[in-house]
């Protein structure tokens, strides 16, 4: 027994522990520093007595390895991480926002650090004449026949995130920089909050199907609450949501510990109770169903733009939605398409990593079905996927979009660092967090300046990059301006990786083949 290596330690460490002792009381002051030995001794103890194998074999000393486990992140993005190897956003991704939210230049040194010859890399081509585009083509009027207050929107608005993902601080600092801008701020599931309000920018309000804000006591739908608030002038349009990039097909929740007396009366729940969002609407089970329900919310709100927002997943159930359409005669104002790959709060992980489908993919899908049934023109396309400079922008417009949404870039701009505890309630810049003292750090007036300076620089980087390509506006960008390098071979353009679809094509059966069989599986009357 006593050949074990823990044994033969922890003997030794008990040893000393005594000694120091003895030692304590009989040599001069500076001795009481053995007094820690014994300290150390009865941790010892407690580990071998633990149920963790590390601790167990290697008392006192195996929790290095969790302290070394925990420090990791930090580590790995403070000393290790290359300036464009990071994730989900790398450094050099980081620097540009806070660049440009502290109004700063932007500029780097010696070149790209990119490696231009990797698989995957992506590019455009710029022209020998270079144009200056309007500054009226930095806004996109959202509204089609059947909306009746048409919404002047900016290129690139602030994305999804409920007061309760993140503090009241920072909802009032992006709205506070939404009304400095001229841009929107979308509400999120969790209903406006006085923190919306306060500032007095634009918000698109998101309803979620737990209808915070717009619900009954049993969690259904209430038309006249939903009226009331729909109205408000500082509401300009009403987004449905479907689904979400960080966890499509799954309700959320948010802890009773988290829910406090400001969430509850926000939310309309009950203080202190875990806040479930199930995973369908209750109010509708058919594409028929839902394009109803929107129709009935642009009723309640006077007209204003309504639209939803969805992750692609099956993709006969979005064509669904197309036929429905066709059906019915109900087209939405606006279709917000999230990535896969998007999210800003907690999210089960295997959803985030392995459901759902990449922005980059989804958006020229989207874009075809909509043309194909001849309903483009009416309805205003919004990526909302991992963006957070001018060139994402250009790429996610030649995709298929027409306007851009970003979250976790506007977090950066008030001050997130990607410490990665957003579901911790532990965030240490009081971004996402509902602790108070956290919060409090967070400064409303500057980091709204903040968010006003780097949104307006971005937009501005779009249209210096569109003016490069030689282009007038960026409603000219196509997938034939966006380059990518394959595994083997030059880099060629996106035309070549989804296919082209003539207006109204669908409707003469004119089908890609690729979408055939989804085309055929889609029904109006189910999902």
């Amino acid at each position: 027994m006593f050949g074990k290596p823990r044994i033969i330690y922890y003997a030794f460490l008990v040893l000393s522990a005594l000694l120091g002792i003895i030692l304590a009381f009989l040599a001069p002051q500076w001795l009481w520093l053995w007094c820690l030995l014994p300290v150390l001794g009865a941790l010892g103890a407690w580990d071998l007595a633990s149920r963790s194998n590390v601790l167990r074999n290697y008392p006192v000393i195996g929790h290095m390895r969790y302290l070394f486990e925990f420090i990791r992140p930090e580590m790995r993005q403070y000393f290790f991480e290359s300036d464009v190897s990071g994730r989900p956003f790398n450094r050099a991704q980081r620097d540009i926002v806070n660049a440009r939210a502290k109004g700063e230049g932007d500029t780097s040194p010696f070149g790209t650090r990119r490696d231009m010859e990797d698989t995957g890399f992506h590019f455009v081509q710029h022209s020998m004449a270079p144009r200056t585009v309007a500054p009226r083509h930095a806004r996109v009027t959202i509204g089609n026949a059947q909306c009746r207050q048409p919404y002047s929107s900016s290129r690139l608005n602030i994305s999804a995130m409920s007061f309760g993902s993140l503090s009241g601080n920072a909802v009032a600092a992006m709205n506070r920089g939404a009304r400095l801008g001229g841009f929107a701020q979308d509400t999120g599931e969790g209903a406006i909050s006085p923190y919306h309000e306060a500032q007095g920018g634009d918000l698109i309000w998101e309803i979620g199907s737990g209808y915070f804000g717009c619900r009954n006591d049993d969690g259904t739908f209430n038309a006249e609450r939903f009226g009331q608030k729909a109205t408000l002038d500082q509401v300009r349009m009403v987004e449905l949501k479907i689904s979400q990039g960080a966890k499509p097909g799954h309700g959320g929740l948010l802890p009773g510990s988290k829910v406090n007396r400001e969430i509850a009366s926000t939310r309309e729940i009950p203080e202190g109770q875990d806040c479930a969002s199930p995973g369908t609407h209750p109010e509708f089970d058919t594409p028929v169903g839902m394009l109803r329900f929107l129709q009935r919310l642009r009723e309640l709100s006077d007209g204003k733009p309504v639209g939803f927002k969805l992750c692609i997943g099956q993709r006969h159930e979005f064509m669904a939605v197309c036929k429905a359409m066709l059906d019915t005669g109900i087209v939405p104002d606006f279709i917000t398409v999230d990535g896969a790959e998007g999210g800003t709060g907690a999210a089960p992980t295997e959803f985030s990593d392995f459901i759902g489908t990449y922005i980059d993919e989804a958006l020229p899908f989207v874009h075809n079905c909509l043309v194909g049934i001849g309903k483009r023109d009416e309805i205003t396309v919004i990526a909302s996927g991992k963006v957070a400079m001018g060139f994402d922008m250009v790429e996610k417009l030649a995709l298929g979009a027409d306007m851009c949404n970003a979250a976790r870039a506007f977090m950066f701009s008030v001050g997130c660092i990607q410490a990665l505890r957003c579901h911790a309630n532990t965030c240490p810049t009081g971004v996402a967090t509902q602790d108070p003292a956290r919060s409090r750090s967070l400064d409303v007036e500057s980091k709204g300046d903040r968010v006003y300076r780097y949104q307006k620089a971005t937009v501005d980087s779009l249209m210096d990059i569109v003016g490069s390509l030689g282009l007038e506006s960026p409603d000219e960008l196509g997938p034939q301006h966006i380059f990518r390098r394959s595994v083997k071979g030059p880099s060629r353009p996106c035309t070549f990786l989804h296919p082209s679809v003539k207006s109204g094509a669908f409707l003469d059966g004119d089908v890609p083949e690729e979408y055939a069989v989804a085309w055929e599986m889609a029904h109006a009357d189910h999902f």
